[in-house]
């Protein structure tokens, strides 16, 4: 999943969603300076990754994409699953997406100084074009996808991602709301959280 998937599951603790959010941004030296909770937060979005990568309803979604997007199938899964937890926030949160967003964007203000220093460059303008809203829709998600595009040395098909993606798009939303409440349950697991 990508960044508002993991910051939904990030316990209700501000640290955790620091480290939930960092983690693929941080070096493994870097790791060793972090408070034991944004630590934790790192640890828990290995551990996330790890259990939705291996998730068999993952796994399907993942398989119809191959075809297009060979080895990039499971990053174009975790970045509409984001856009899918948009359009369904309502079943999993007592919190508007609108609220989530502000609220995220307001600790990630507030220890802008934490973030490594691609996430320094990067954050201001996710928090400007609210990137958190805006997986909601499908020119968000094309957004993202040809944002992701220009990053990899390999071709990935990113900008034709959301074409394919509306050809099973009911299927994709029936994995998801699925798969996603196994997700919320082994996070609460690990962390002993309530993400609702």
């Amino acid at each position: 999943m990508n960044y508002l998937a993991h910051l939904f599951l990030s316990c209700n603790n501000e640290d955790i969603l620091i480290g939930n959010f960092i983690a693929d941004s941080i070096s493994i030296k870097a790791v060793n300076a972090l408070p034991k909770k944004v630590k934790d937060g790192i640890i828990l979005h290995r551990k996330i990754d790890s259990y939705t990568d291996t998730h068999d309803l993952v796994r399907k979604g993942t398989y119809r994409l191959r075809q297009y997007h060979k080895k990039y199938s499971p990053v174009v899964i975790d970045v509409l699953y984001d856009h899918l937890l948009a359009n369904n926030w309502e079943l999993y949160s007592g919190t508007s997406l609108d609220i989530f967003a502000k609220d995220v964007y307001r600790v990630f203000s507030r220890r802008m100084d934490e973030m490594p220093p691609r996430l320094k460059i990067s954050l201001p303008k996710m928090i400007e074009h609210d990137w958190l809203n805006n997986y909601k829709s499908l020119e968000g998600l094309k957004f993202t996808l040809e944002k992701m595009d220009k990053r990899t040395r390999f071709p990935s098909n990113f900008g034709d991602a959301v074409e394919h993606l509306l050809d099973d798009y009911d299927l994709f939303t029936e994995e998801f709301n699925s798969f996603f409440p196994d997700v919320i349950a082994y996070v609460d697991s690990q962390c002993e959280c309530r993400t609702k």
